[in-house]
């Protein structure tokens, strides 16, 4: 995928949607919140002890979890100790429009992981490697505050491209770009009408 859709700049290997999520964005926001309920946003620590800056739940087959064991998906939520909260209907149809729109026929997600992301919080540069295929794409969703997505290559050095994001805003990726790096600037204080100083990302993936 070379090319963004509706006018966008072109970032290669990325499709990226403006506002394509915009008409949902209180109602996706809604319904992350009661996702957080049953399991609640927590942050993680890495395998070498570091703590992660956003803070993270998930919904669907599994949750994505990182501690001193390492990153994996589990079936249970650790913190609860019970299934992770089923994946809503609004996100999984939302994510196959997206997928469709930006090229990817087919995808239908099994987990979706939820960052928190407040003033300061970023994610490092990283592949999304724990999935058991790698055939199906990342459909990624922005809510709240505004952020910087970085998209890199198959090396963790090399250029960055810095592409902004509203609330509302889809990136999606797969092919030959499926592992590439990615990640977040730290976020810059703001106040969203929904969200306050938070933004919200919504990440759908097919883990099994």
């Amino acid at each position: 995928m070379n090319a963004d859709l509706f006018g966008a700049p072109a970032v290669p290997g990325l499709v990226r949607l403006p506002g394509f999520a915009l008409a949902e964005e209180a109602a996706l926001i809604e319904a992350a919140r009661g996702l957080a309920t049953v399991s609640p946003f927590r942050v993680m620590l890495t395998p070498r002890g570091g703590k992660m800056s956003a803070a993270m739940t998930s919904c669907g087959a599994a949750g994505w979890v990182s501690d001193r064991r390492g990153y994996r998906y589990t079936p249970r939520d650790p913190l609860t100790g019970q299934p992770w909260p089923a994946m809503p209907a609004l996100f999984s149809n939302l994510a196959a429009r997206a997928a469709e729109a930006a090229g990817f026929t087919g995808f239908a997600p099994d987990v979706c992981l939820v960052n928190q992301y407040g003033p300061g919080a970023k994610m490092a540069l990283h592949q999304d490697r724990d999935e058991a295929d790698f055939t199906a794409p990342i459909v990624s969703v922005s809510l709240g505050l505004p952020a910087v997505f970085l998209w890199g290559g198959m090396q963790r050095t090399g250029p960055i491209a810095k592409i902004p994001l509203a609330s509302g805003d889809v990136v999606a990726w797969g092919g030959a770009e499926r592992l590439y790096f990615h990640g977040i600037a730290p976020l810059k204080p703001g106040h969203h009408p929904h969200l306050g100083p938070l933004r919200l990302n919504l990440t759908f993936r097919r883990a099994f």
